[in-house]
């Protein structure tokens, strides 16, 4: 029931990109809401949104229209000897259940959603993500077992190469469009956090541990992400860079990276800071 769902909404997120384009991989000026998605997962988790956001409003109105009308028919002018009633079974019932439905309306879905993103379909491609105090290191054990280092770009050296303040990398990770992409987070000395908005993806990295996340990003472009963890003096400046590109340059890039990254030695594979 859950994957037919998603696909529903994957087919509803090709179709939109369809009318609007390419999906804007930075946040924008007077802009409500979130980025667009790219990936099933975050479609599903905008569409959850979108539904508990009618449900609070509507909620809200509710009572606010009751507030005022309390406020209109039971001041002191318009009705001056108060009501000496203290209980109401029937009205306490109402008030008991409905919360209790509503809550039950909102937490079907959630527990759906939460089902579908700790359930890792099996991937086409694992990435290690290991945090460190302030950077990222990326390891691809299957790939040809290569790693290397991701450090934020200075505000002289975004602004030389185009990129936006605090997000860019001077080693951007690349994945393949359409594929499902396993991360496995561990940080190498306090709890940072892998987060990319776009991909409603956001795990922890903890020292002596292993988690994982996934994403499938069905739009070829550039997304960022932040550190979203607190993690130290330099928390602000642990920025991610993901480039989503057709299969066949992710294979040019990976027979390059090969060549790069291949020797956990070579000081080449840490950049330059």
């Amino acid at each position: 029931m859950v994957r037919s769902k998603i696909g529903v909404g994957a087919g509803a997120l090709a179709g939109l990109l369809a009318l609007t384009g390419p999906a804007l991989a930075l946040p924008q000026h007077w802009e409500l809401g979130f980025q667009p998605p790219v990936t099933p997962v975050m479609v599903e988790i905008e569409s959850f949104h979108h539904f508990v956001l009618i449900i609070v409003t509507l909620v809200t109105l509710f009572v606010l229209a009751l507030l005022i009308w309390i406020v209109i028919r039971y001041n002191a002018r318009a009705n001056p000897v108060p009501s000496k009633v203290s209980h109401n079974t029937t009205l306490e019932v109402i008030w008991t259940l409905v919360p209790v439905i509503i809550l039950v309306v909102i937490a079907i879905p959630s527990f759906k959603l939460l089902y579908y993103e700790a359930e890792i379909p099996p991937p086409d491609l694992t990435i290690e993500a290991i945090g460190k105090q302030w950077y990222w290191t990326y390891a691809f054990p299957g790939a040809g077992n290569f790693q290397f280092d991701s450090l934020g770009l200075s505000d002289e050296k975004a602004a030389a190469a185009g990129e936006p303040r605090l997000l860019g990398v001077d080693n951007p990770l690349y994945v393949p469009v359409n594929k499902v992409v396993k991360v496995e987070t561990t940080g190498a000395d306090v709890i940072h956090s892998w987060a990319v908005p776009q991909f409603g993806v956001k795990m922890d990295a903890v020292p002596g541990r292993i988690n994982a996340t996934w994403f499938k990003a069905t739009v070829i472009g550039t997304y960022y992400g932040q550190c979203s963890e607190l993690c130290g003096a330099h928390h602000a400046y642990m920025p991610i860079e993901v480039k989503v590109v057709s299969e066949a340059d992710y294979e040019a890039w990976l027979a390059k990276a090969r060549k790069k990254y291949a020797s956990n030695d070579d000081a080449t594979r840490v950049a330059a800071k």
